[in-house]
């Protein structure tokens, strides 16, 4: 009895932790979605941000905008491109090794140009542009150049595979049409000639089996009988009667 409630107490306590680790990667499912849907409506709106800035402000102001809203564009669609293409193709990960790093200049490059958006020496900032323009076409160009090789490199491989898949649907439809094709009859060997004529002279005939051999007496069908034995109690013949 000790050890049924023993064993009971223990698959309970059992279930309780079971429960408790799928309540825990449950609610951090949750909270990893929740917050992913957060980073992303902040975004969005951070672009719609700058895209109206972009237009609605002239000057350093303005341009500065754009600086930060090129940047975001261009390095948002190399990391998706990067991503998309890794899980497929594994050479890949050498180019996420190289984004990583380039990652790191463009958050550097886009908070100092998040903190230059509120600068109110606008002499000073307009000193500042040409530099940073310098260091935003460089870090674009550089991700332009990984996003469209990831994806050159993906239309390639799709290509290929079209090309082997085209062949083989070819090979395929040839040979299920293999009745339309006419096939070349092959040349029945020739006949073997007819063997000369013999002439009367080397004519011969088959020696038919004689039934046996002339040195052989010939034996008669049937044995004649042989005297028969008299015996004293048989009685002489008698003469012929005369007449």
């Amino acid at each position: 009895m000790e050890a049924v409630i023993a064993i009971v107490a223990l698959l309970f306590v059992l279930f309780v932790v079971l429960g408790a680790y799928a309540t825990v990667k449950v609610v951090g499912a949750a909270k990893r979605g929740v917050d992913r849907t957060i980073t992303q409506a902040r975004r969005t709106v951070e672009d719609h941000t700058l895209r109206a800035k972009s237009f609605a402000q002239l000057g350093p102001a303005g341009e500065l905008a754009q600086l930060r809203l090129k940047l975001r564009t261009s390095m948002r669609a190399t990391q998706d491109a990067l991503h998309a293409g890794a899980a497929e193709d594994q050479s890949l990960k050498e180019s996420l090794g190289l984004f990583q790093r380039l990652s790191a200049h463009g958050h550097e490059l886009d908070g100092e140009l998040k903190r230059l958006e509120s600068e109110p020496d606008r002499a000073k900032l307009a000193e500042r542009l040409p530099g940073l323009r310098e260091r935003t076409e460089r870090i674009t160009e550089s991700a332009d150049s990984l996003r469209w090789a990831a994806r050159d490199r993906a239309r390639r491989f799709a290509d290929d595979d079209l090309d082997t898949l085209s062949a083989q649907i070819d090979v395929e439809s040839g040979a299920l049409r293999h009745w339309t094709k006419t096939e070349p009859t092959a040349t029945p060997p020739p006949w073997p000639e007819a063997p000369a004529a013999a002439s009367p002279e080397q004519q011969t005939w088959p020696e038919t089996p004689r039934s046996g051999t002339a040195d052989e007496p010939t034996r008669p069908a049937i044995t004649p009988p042989g005297p028969r034995p008299t015996y004293p109690w048989q009685k002489k013949p008698r003469p012929e009667s005369t007449t």
